[in-house]
């Protein structure tokens, strides 16, 4: 089972670190530490980064090298990277970096592991030159041999038996595995590991599939337990602008990805999208994304973990600058805080 910190709030945060208009890759890097902190300050579980290619609006290639720099400017909250690409990855490469990392923050490192490549398919195709032919067929393979060499063990005559995993100690990281599909939560299941559903991503798959991914698990030890989240898109604000402006910007997001747009949102389209009549008449049903007050929000976010019969809920706030998404997480924070004291 996943660790648990000292908090008492079932909140994580997924942070794709993005590069606001106009600011630098350092900005956007220190803006990340700043919102670490400030969501550790509020008593959340872990911040994680996730790993993403060919994105001039992203500052996320290397999260191994951001949970590094976060885990040195934070103290309690677990860091990690949600995920790594496995496919994209050397499985010795990314067991050794992790010791190292678990090494330097016991306790607190998680890695979650993902299939997709993070890209579109020539940036894969480079990333993974020599190694792989068939990665989707090749990643059950992978994933043995990293959780082997994380401390599993290989078994007798394995042509891998002898390797020495370094750093050499009893330190690991937190182990789970991602998915936006039926493949994840199901594979989780059967190889006994904690699970992360993107319910950002597949909204209309994650409740069920996390009720199945508790009902099949399969313990890989003695004592092993489920343990799941779901990576929900949500916003606390009461101001009507605000939320328009996050759920105009996320809209954007995803359309300029479909065609091929990498850059940076400017301040005034999401502005102007959200005030156009196109946006006025969208598809208010669509269930991704939790908004509104903190209270309603907290609400609608403990109806999801209950109904989802997951562990924690993962926060994902994209699309807003980071002023407005610190005020956001704090908020739930507290509203979340509050819900739990009076049951």
């Amino acid at each position: 089972m996943a660790g648990v910190g000292s908090d008492c709030l079932g909140l994580s945060v997924l942070d794709f670190v993005g590069i606001e208009h106009g600011e630098t890759a350092h900005s956007s890097i220190e803006g990340a530490v700043d919102i670490a902190q400030a969501v550790e300050a509020a008593g959340y579980r872990r911040y994680w980064v996730s790993e993403h290619h060919n994105m001039a609006s992203l500052a996320c290639s290397a999260p191994e090298i951001l949970t590094a720099h976060i885990g040195a400017r934070t103290e309690r909250i677990r860091v990690g990277a949600a995920g790594i690409m496995l496919p994209n990855h050397s499985s010795l490469k990314v067991a050794e970096t992790f010791r190292t990392l678990a090494a330097m923050y016991p306790g607190r490192i998680d890695l979650a592991l993902g299939r997709a490549p993070g890209t579109d398919p020539l940036t894969a195709h480079v990333l993974r030159r020599g190694l792989s032919t068939d990665p989707a067929a090749e990643f059950p393979t992978q994933v043995g041999e990293l959780l082997a060499f994380l401390g599993d063990g290989f078994p007798a005559g394995h042509p891998y038996q002898k390797l020495l995993v370094a750093p050499i100690g009893p330190e690991r990281p937190e182990l789970f595995m991602l998915g936006s599909s039926s493949y994840g939560p199901r594979f989780a299941a059967v190889n006994g590991m904690s699970a992360v559903f993107a319910h950002h991503m597949s909204p209309d798959l994650a409740f069920e599939l996390l009720r199945q991914y508790r009902r099949e698990f399969t313990p890989r030890r003695d004592g092993d337990e489920p343990y799941s989240a779901m990576s929900v898109l949500a916003f606390a604000s009461g101001d009507d602008e605000a939320i328009a402006d996050f759920e105009a910007g996320w809209t954007l997001t995803i359309n300029n990805i479909r065609r091929g747009i990498r850059e940076p949102l400017r301040p005034e389209q999401v502005r102007d999208f959200a005030r156009s009549e196109q946006f006025r008449r969208r598809d208010r049903t669509d269930s991704r994304m939790v908004t509104g007050e903190a209270k309603a929000v907290v609400e609608r976010l403990m109806q999801m973990k209950a109904l989802a019969e997951v562990d924690e809920i993962v926060i994902v706030t994209p699309s807003v600058d980071r002023v407005r998404r610190r005020q956001s997480y704090h908020a739930i924070a507290e509203a979340w805080r509050h819900a739990v004291s009076i049951g």
